[in-house]
C-alpha cells in the first residue's frame, strides 16, 4: 500500500503554444473530490510510479537537463522523471510526445494505449525548468519537477483531447496573459513568472529555481548543474 504522508516524485509539463504571437499554455481543472488541489486549475502532471524507471525513450532528455535533475536527488531519477512527464500528458490530455516507431520491449500497462498509437516516447523536447517540494501539513506531498514544451513537438493535433482521462476537466490553451485569472495554486503562479520570463528563449536556463519546504524551513534555491558552455 502507497504510503500517502512520504513525499513522492513528480513531474508537470506545461506545454506552450504560439509563443511568437499569442502564448498560450495547456491547463486543466482537477476534480471537486480530489484530495490534492482539489478544483484548481493546474498543468497536466503526476507521481513518477515505479515502472517509469524501465520504460525506453527514443529520445533522451538533453543536457543540461539531467545533470540538473540529478542535484539533491537520487540518482538515475532523471529518466524517470522524463518518462513520467509524457506519460501523465498522455493520460491527462491524450496528447504525445513521441516519435512514429514499435516498442522492442513489454509495454507496461499504464503505456498500452499510448504503443497502440504507434509512437514511442520522446523526452529530448522537455526543458527543465522549476523544481518545488510540497510543504507539510498537506494530505499529500510531491517533489515536483516542472518541465516546458512546445506545442510544435507534439505528434498529432494539439486541439484533440479525445483520448484523455478523466482526471482533468476543462481541458484548454489558455492564454499566457489571462492565465493568473484562473483559481490555481500558489506555485503555479510562481511556475507562471518563470514561463513569461522564457517565452521567447528555447534555450536551457542558466538556472533552476528550487522551492524547497521542509520541516525546518523554506528556502528558495537555484539548480545549476555543470556551466552551460558560452
Amino acid at each position: 500500500m502507497t504510503d500517502k504522508s512520504a513525499i513522492r516524485n513528480a513531474a508537470t509539463v506545461i506545454v506552450l503554444r504560439d509563443r511568437h504571437s499569442d502564448p498560450r499554455i495547456l491547463m486543466g481543472q482537477r476534480g471537486a473530490n480530489a484530495a490534492f488541489m482539489p478544483n484548481k486549475f493546474v498543468f497536466p502532471g503526476g507521481a513518477v510510479d515505479a515502472a517509469d524507471a524501465d520504460v525506453p525513450l527514443a529520445a533522451a532528455l538533453s543536457e543540461p537537463c539531467i545533470t540538473r535533475l540529478a542535484e539533491d536527488a537520487e540518482p538515475g531519477l532523471a529518466h524517470a522523471l522524463g518518462v513520467a512527464a509524457i506519460r501523465e500528458l498522455w493520460e491527462e490530455t491524450g496528447l504525445i510526445f513521441g516519435t512514429r516507431g514499435q516498442w522492442n520491449t513489454e509495454v507496461p500497462a499504464d503505456w498500452q494505449g499510448f504503443a497502440a498509437t504507434g509512437h514511442v516516447p520522446v523526452a529530448s523536447g522537455l526543458q527543465f525548468v522549476f523544481r518545488a517540494l510540497t510543504p507539510p501539513g498537506r494530505p499529500r506531498r510531491f517533489d515536483a519537477r516542472f518541465f516546458l514544451a512546445d506545442a510544435d513537438d507534439l505528434a498529432g493535433d494539439p486541439d484533440d483531447f479525445s483520448a484523455a482521462s478523466d482526471e482533468l476537466s476543462h481541458l484548454q490553451w489558455v492564454a499566457l496573459r489571462e492565465a493568473r485569472s484562473f483559481d490555481m495554486p500558489f506555485i503555479t503562479e510562481v511556475v507562471l513568472a518563470e514561463i513569461e520570463a522564457r517565452v521567447g528563449d528555447r534555450t536551457p536556463p542558466k538556472s533552476v529555481p528550487f522551492f524547497k519546504n521542509n520541516d525546518e524551513e523554506s528556502l528558495f534555491l537555484r539548480l545549476r548543474g555543470h556551466p552551460i558552455p558560452s
